[in-house]
């Protein structure tokens, strides 16, 4: 996801995201590991992602 639309999801929805990704990234470890990940980029973009939404959780929480 882009920055931008992570930047107008509500916090709910950033914690939901956040746990979400989390899942995906655990069970592609799993995967990883039996050795039958055929696009090892997600890793990457799962941590970004999960990143940009934590930065954006603590941008909404700072302003309160």
């Amino acid at each position: 996801m882009l920055m931008k639309e992570i930047s107008k999801l509500s916090e709910k929805e950033l914690r939901k995201l956040i746990l979400k990704s989390k899942e995906e990234l655990f069970k592609l470890r799993f995967q990883k590991a039996g050795g039958h990940v055929t696009n090892t980029s997600r890793f990457r973009e799962i941590r970004k992602d999960v990143a940009r939404a934590r930065l954006a959780l603590g941008q909404l929480t700072a302003k309160k």
